[in-house]
């Protein structure tokens, strides 16, 4: 039987194809993630988080054995792309603060195809226990659907410590267009889209586009 390949990238290519400085609107439909979530130890910050680079590897891990596991299927075989790490953030009744990563809630999210379902990740979870055994990480993977719909966003250049000053570049954006930025209310959380892998790539050259649901002010 043919092989399927399905490209997210390609197909969701305007919520990706921002660029530094152009700061823009798009409306984020409802989409299917692999997810896991936790929250930074307190003392830490993401780059040191014993908790967080486990969650980290789990969601990889998954994301790979999923897609070697379709493909390797015998009947309705699909292959795709995986697609750049995303995380959501926030804290829990307070103000969200990028400069003070103590105690940050987090979900670290993959795209995914809509046509994944839950028997699928099943499957991988398995193999993936199979090959590296169980960790308490495995039993927090989920495969989730929402929608964020309105958001701001722009491509950030460089060490996440100096997201503040691309912040208010966004902030003063969408003053301009009478809309109110939504983190840190009604459940808005900071989004971070990880444009190469934030493990390997030196601070300057890091690329992450930031994402905030936003509403009428």
């Amino acid at each position: 039987m043919a092989m399927e390949t399905i490209d997210l990238r390609r197909e969701l290519r305007h919520l990706y194809a921002t660029k530094p400085g152009r700061f823009e609107l798009v409306d984020v439909p409802e989409l299917t993630y692999l997810s896991i979530g936790g929250r930074i130890e307190t003392g830490h910050g993401p780059s040191d988080s014993p908790g967080f680079e486990a969650a980290l590897q789990a969601l990889y891990g998954l994301a790979y054995t999923l897609r070697f596991t379709l493909k390797k299927r015998a009947e309705r075989p699909i292959d795709f792309p995986v697609l750049p790490l995303q995380g959501q953030w926030w804290l829990d009744g307070g103000d969200f603060d990028l400069s003070h990563p103590d105690n940050w809630e987090y979900r670290l999210l993959i795209p995914v195809p809509d046509r994944i379902e839950p028997v699928d990740v099943a499957a991988a979870l398995a193999g993936l226990a199979k090959k590296r055994g169980d960790s308490p990480e495995l039993e927090r993977l989920r495969l989730v659907r929402f929608a964020e719909g309105l958001c701001a966003q722009v491509l950030h250049l460089g060490p996440y410590a100096t997201e503040p000053a691309t912040l208010a570049g966004l902030s003063a954006f969408l003053a301009g267009h009478g809309l109110a930025d939504l983190v840190g209310l009604r459940g808005g959380r900071h989004h971070e889209i990880y444009l190469g892998d934030p493990r390997r790539a030196a601070p300057e050259k890091l690329r992450t586009i930031l994402r905030h649901p936003v509403a009428a002010a």
